[in-house]
């Protein structure tokens, strides 16, 4: 078997029940509105996709009541792209609001459903009648996540048995229609670790997290190590009956992410309060096994190979969506693809690998019970218009041996040392493990970054040494912006694969009177080092500023606005703007506004602390409205954006207008300082020599959101405590 797997995609299509309110990431990603989001999917090259044809959006107050036009108009263009598709009929659901996980109606019900999809759609071959059964069990009846918010540890396997039979239903009601269909089944697949102490738990959910299959393939019967504890809660007979009737996967659908394997401690004060839980009889942390164990744990081969030798069955990995940085993301995907085909290479049966989640997800860190955060996947949905990230051009190079993306190389943080969060603990393994070097090739070409003295130039080198993405930082010995020959021997010396210009003439009101000299850095200086690079072949990232605007608009200006600066610096950027949007090559220039950090001694917010800590009174302007942007969020959307290949003008901020004034409150409140000793002011009262807008907000039609200012405020404050 040496033949790559085949390639799958899926679009993060859960619709889940909290308390009375259903959350659906279709919705939410704005895939209910796009069909031509399929023509997308298309373009990537899969044989398959993993798509949503949910009870709930069917039949979502009558069992009787079906609307099949958002299906039908999906399913017809799918079928003429010829994509091969793998029907979801409900998706970490409990159904529609008249049933539940724990209703005697869930399972024929489901039944029922999957008859008629079957009926509408009869070239439909792969079918998932229930994502993830187990997690969702665990999530919705023991953990109380999810409705119906239990913690019971009865209606946990109650909800997994009819879940179990849903299924079992479901594809008999589907082969007597399609008598070849296939199950596809899919669950959450990791390992449990744990200290000597929970060793008895650990075994306990290691046996555990196999149920949902083993009920399947019918082999949960007297002898099975979990038929005492379901016989003590008077499931025996249910039991039996799937025993009796199996319906065993045709491929087990692997769901792996780099929080599946856990460890279990029972020392609690080493962890944080929110890692505490336990069972009716031991209080412990459950903790991702990434974050603490030495050496690592083997994750997604493990998953493979235990699965493998369990059950004999074709696999597929069916989701392993990363949220994360864009070069981790690529790394994550390339690593468990090459996972794949070394599996394959040893004798397992991996039939397929899956590109999941295509258009990202929307608040797995509150695990669906808040908005939260969005992630995004092969396309970027933030703005509401699909952009396409450096994902999309993975998947060619992986299916035909091509060049992969240049960052696609080298150690993702699970394999570097910043993956521990927690006193580590050695996992007994070979020796072989605990010697082995990084298994990864490395990045052959650096990030250039020029602008080694100043705020954005140290803060786009800390990031880069945190991702791991190999730079080289250059101050004006090297580069001179002033001196077109150092820049053509720079880049022929380090041969860079893209160049961040992050040098420059900051001084605002100084420039009033050094004009021309300002221009020289950041106009002509940053034209001729952008040219240079277009003759390399080097795409660049610039920064600009909220002062090439005059302040006048009523909103916040966005990036189609009309630059007309009210001073020297603003022009000097906006000179520097449209030379380099004339340049051939690419260029990506980032506007953005009211920077800080707690990295840099010399910003706004930072003055506020320091004078504030020393109980002093701090002057800030109140008629000036600004978008205040936390450096290491700016810094990592814009590498995420350079990764991407994208071009043109961005605006990033933390997305909310404040003047000053506020903004120094804010700054003070989160720190829990004094407000009070801000002191308002009009901007004319600090003789500026240039004028400032009036309003220098910043808002974006591209979609390249930073988190909101109070996040960033949060980071920034907790950093400072900690200094």
């Amino acid at each position: 078997m040496t033949n790559n797997p085949e390639l799958w995609a899926g679009v993060e299509c859960t619709l889940n029940r909290v308390g009375d309110m259903f959350t659906d990431q279709l919705r939410l990603s704005g895939h209910r509105d796009r069909i031509d989001d399929l023509d997308r999917f298309a373009s990537l090259g899969i044989g398959a996709i993993r798509y949503p044809i949910l009870w709930e959006h069917i039949s979502p107050d009558d069992p009787g009541l079906c609307d099949w036009s958002w299906s039908d108009a999906r399913m017809a263009r799918l079928k003429s792209l010829e994509l091969r598709v793998i029907a979801g009929l409900v998706h970490h659901g409990s159904g529609p609001r008249y049933t539940s996980l724990l209703d005697d109606s869930f399972a024929p019900g489901l039944a029922r459903h999957a008859a008629r999809t079957a009926k509408r759609y009869p070239w439909v071959t792969d079918w998932t009648p229930v994502n993830e059964p187990l997690t969702t069990a665990r999530f919705s009846a023991l953990y109380g996540i999810w409705y119906p918010h239990l913690k019971d540890e009865r209606a946990f396997w109650l909800a997994l048995l009819n879940q179990v039979d849903a299924i079992r239903l479901s594809m008999r009601a589907i082969r007597r229609v399609i008598p070849g269909a296939r199950l596809i089944q899919t669950d959450d697949l990791g390992r449990t670790y744990a200290t000597a102490t929970l060793r008895g738990q650990a075994a306990f959910d290691n046996e555990r997290r196999w149920a949902g299959w083993d009920l399947l393939f019918g082999i949960v019967d007297d002898l099975h190590p979990l038929w005492p504890r379901l016989s003590s809660f008077g499931l025996q007979d249910r039991l039996r009956r799937i025993v009796d009737d199996p319906c065993p996967p045709d491929v087990v659908g692997i769901n792996h992410y780099l929080t599946s394997d856990r460890f279990l401690d029972h020392r609690l004060q080493r962890y944080p309060r929110h890692t505490h839980g336990g069972s009716d009889k031991q209080l412990y942390a459950d903790v991702e096994a990434v974050r603490v164990l030495n050496p690592a744990p083997p994750g997604l081969d493990n998953a493979l190979s235990e699965a493998w030798a369990r059950y004999r069955t074709p696999l597929a990995i069916t989701e392993i969506h990363n949220g994360c940085t864009r070069e981790e993301q690529l790394r994550w995907v390339a690593q468990a693809w090459d996972i794949a085909v070394n599996a394959r290479s040893r004798g397992i049966d991996v039939e397929a690998f899956t590109l999941w989640s295509l258009l990202g997800s929307q608040g797995w860190n509150t695990l669906l019970t808040h908005k939260g955060l969005y992630e995004p996947g092969a396309w970027d949905v933030s703005n509401g218009s699909p952009r396409a990230t450096a994902l999309t051009r993975l998947p060619g190079a992986l299916t035909f041996r091509g060049d992969r993306p240049l960052l696609s190389r080298g150690a993702g943080w699970w394999q570097r040392p910043i993956r521990i969060m927690h006193t580590p603990m050695t996992r007994p393994s070979p020796i072989a493990e605990h010697c082995a070097g990084q298994a990864v090739q490395p990045v052959p070409q650096p990030l250039l970054i020029c602008g080694a003295t100043g705020t954005l130039g140290q803060a786009v080198a800390r990031a880069c040494m945190h991702r791991n993405i190999p730079f080289v930082l250059t101050g004006r010995d090297e580069i001179d912006l002033g001196d077109p020959r150092t820049m053509d021997a720079a880049l022929k010396r380090h041969r860079p694969w893209a160049v961040v210009n992050a040098a420059g003439w900051v001084r605002v009101d100084h420039a009033e009177h050094a004009e021309q000299a300002c221009r020289r850095v950041n106009a002509s200086g940053a034209q001729a080092l952008a040219a240079a690079c277009a003759d390399h072949g080097v795409p660049t990232l610039s920064f600009s500023s909220d002062l090439v605007f005059d302040g006048t608009k009523s909103g916040g200006y966005d990036e189609t606005d009309a630059p007309l600066p009210l001073n020297a610096y603003g022009r000097s950027k906006a000179d520097m703007e449209a030379g380099l949007l004339c340049l051939p090559g690419r260029h990506l220039i980032i506007r953005t506004a009211a920077f800080f950090s707690p990295y840099d001694r010399h910003n706004f917010a930072v003055a506020v602390v320091d004078a504030l800590r020393r109980g002093e009174q701090f002057l800030a302007a109140n008629d000036l409205f600004v978008t205040p942007t936390y450096v290491p969020h700016l810094v990592a959307t814009a590498l995420d954006l350079l990764i991407d290949e994208e071009a043109g003008l961005w605006h990033l901020t933390n997305g909310e207008p404040v003047t000053w004034a506020d903004f120094a409150r804010r700054v003070a409140l989160s720190l829990h300082l004094e407000p009070a000793l801000v002191v308002e002011a009009p901007c004319s009262t600090f003789n500026w020599a240039a004028r400032r807008p009036t309003n220098g907000a910043l808002s974006s039609s591209r979609g390249a959101h930073l988190p909101p200012l109070t996040a960033a405020l949060d980071q920034f404050s907790a950093h400072m405590r900690a200094t």
